[in-house]
């Protein structure tokens, strides 16, 4: 019998939650300090339907100038894949790594439309590689949900 031949598809790409917060306007846009940025990045994966998957990559970044918040964004940035016949030892990683690498530049991108709408100055996120996160996870043990913190 014939092995059947592994399948990848994106099927739909999609923001599932998109938050702004401007806590201190109109105040906030009269100071001149450059605010210091606190950025946050998840990812998370279920499967959900046969070969369907859900993956999640949610990025939050704050804005603070001395001890007032600027702002808060936050987007999840979703996609539904199709993923067949891959074996059990490939798909971790493939949902963990491929999938986020996919969806990141989708949520940069959303980010930085959100912040300029609430009349800042784009937020240009760089790039991550999640590969290196996904082998910080491995090398860890941990279960739970892979988390990149970056503070700028």
């Amino acid at each position: 019998m014939a092995e059947q031949q592994a399948s990848f598809n994106i099927e739909k790409v999609y923001v599932k939650d998109l938050s702004l917060e401007v806590p201190n306007a109109p105040q906030v846009f009269m100071q001149a300090d450059s605010p210091q940025l606190d950025v946050q990045v998840h990812t998370a994966a279920q499967h959900f339907s046969d070969a369907l998957y859900e993956v999640v990559v949610t990025v939050t970044v704050t804005a603070k100038s001395g001890d007032k918040t600027m702002f808060l964004a936050e987007v999840e940035q979703a996609g539904i894949f199709t993923i067949a016949n891959v074996p059990a030892e490939e798909l971790d990683p493939l949902l963990g790594i491929g999938c986020p690498t996919i969806l990141y530049p989708y949520a940069r991108e959303v980010v930085s439309d959100v912040v300029t709408r609430a009349g800042f100055p784009p937020v240009l996120l760089a790039p991550i590689s999640f590969e290196a996160l996904y082998m910080q996870r491995q090398q860890q043990g941990a279960a739970g949900e892979p988390r990149i913190e970056i503070a700028h």
